[in-house]
């Protein structure tokens, strides 16, 4: 008896990032797109909360109740007045600290699965509300396709997609800490006026029209300056990619997983290729998006 669900990664095609908060966080308006590479959560009753994790870099995930999945548990548990003892198992082959939002994707991807092994029934709005509890990200990797997200990123409105768009992802050969990011940009952005994060028309309207083109020349990442100001070898490999062909290189998120996009999957494979010589990233990943959200693929048992 157990629950399965696949969760992907997200791209941020636009991340437009506010002044620091009185709380610390940031307004923003982030525009994220799920992209086809997956974690898949397995819950199982057990004696008590345990998370295991296999996979690459997955002795960089944390298996205590620090880990997102396991506070998914803890809080979906805790709304419904029962102890969460399950063994949590996170496959993954999401970037670890990639900017990718793994850590994110495994939280709802857990929330999702102990509500159908456990049959809370809860709403979707409930569980939204949840997963906004757990983190910014943690909505959309619930919801997956493409959405804006705003206040720090936790406020979904659905967008419009008019085709498939295809990415390469290069990762880097160690992490980079998102909160560390955010420092750097405050500091990057001390003594100047920080405007207000608002979500691009142009960009917006080439998602709607399925144009590469135009999406290419729209994405952009607020963070950038400061992965890169804290990991300056980020800059040889989306120079790499763009020698390649690639009409858009950019951060993914606050990093150091770099993302590309191209016009169709033969100009995705070429410069994948490429970037597989360049010998300025660790390993390099095709994808589409968008792609769905945290789905079930093993349901529990029936008693």
């Amino acid at each position: 008896m157990s629950v399965t669900v696949r969760v992907p990664a997200k791209v941020n095609v636009q991340l437009a990032v506010g002044a620091a908060r009185p709380d610390g966080f940031h307004d923003l308006a982030n525009v994220f797109l799920a992209v086809g590479l997956y974690d898949e959560v397995t819950v199982t009753p057990a004696d008590e909360l345990r998370v295991t994790c296999a996979g690459p870099d997955a002795d960089q995930v944390p298996l205590d109740r620090t880990n997102l999945a396991a506070r998914a548990a803890i809080a979906l548990a805790g709304r419904y007045g029962r102890s969460p003892d399950v063994h949590v198992h996170i496959a993954k082959d999401i970037p670890v600290a990639g900017g990718m939002a793994g850590g994110s994707a495994d939280g709802a991807g857990a929330l999702l699965a102990c509500d159908a092994l456990w049959g809370t029934g809860a709403s979707r709005a409930e569980l939204l509300e949840i997963c906004a509890e757990l983190g910014s990200d943690v909505p959309f990797s619930l919801v997956g396709g493409a959405a804006l997200g705003t206040g720090r990123g936790e406020v979904l409105t659905p967008l419009e997609v008019g085709g498939t768009f295809h990415w390469v992802f290069a990762m880097a050969a160690r992490g980079l800490s998102t909160p560390a990011v955010f420092r750097e940009f405050d500091r990057l952005a001390e003594g100047r006026d920080v405007p207000e994060p608002v979500a691009s028309r142009p960009l917006l309207d080439a998602l709607a029209a399925g144009d590469a083109d135009a999406l290419a020349s729209a994405v952009s990442n607020d963070l950038q300056p400061a992965a890169l100001s804290l990991f300056p070898e980020l800059a040889d490999t989306l120079a790499a990619g763009r020698a390649a062909g690639a009409p858009a290189a950019l951060v993914s998120g606050s990093g150091p997983t770099t993302a590309f996009l191209t016009r169709d999957l033969a100009s995705a494979e070429a410069v994948a290729g490429a970037l597989r010589v360049s010998g300025t990233c660790r390993a390099v990943r095709v994808a589409v998006g968008p792609v769905a959200g945290a789905t079930v693929l093993q349901p529990a048992a029936s008693g």
